[in-house]
């Protein structure tokens, strides 16, 4: 399913469901407030690095993992 301008999708992050209108993994970061160097990401069980996060399409009920890294190891 392709996202059209002004079209919400329901996808999965980090296990909760969120409505959205990003059409890029890349968006979904910013709309949720995510810095995006800070983090590592996943779709559908599929890391993509973060050059990669702007082409990376978004479609309904994707599963997203966003995993900020935490000192001490």
């Amino acid at each position: 399913m392709q996202l059209h301008a002004g079209e919400r999708i329901r996808v999965v992050v980090n296990g909760e469901a969120v409505e959205t209108r990003a059409a890029t993994l890349a968006e979904l970061l910013a709309e949720l407030g995510h810095e995006e160097a800070a983090v590592a990401t996943a779709i559908n069980g599929a890391f993509v690095p973060r050059a990669r996060r702007g082409a990376v399409r978004l479609a309904a009920g994707d599963a997203i993992e966003v995993v900020s890294p935490r000192p001490g190891g």
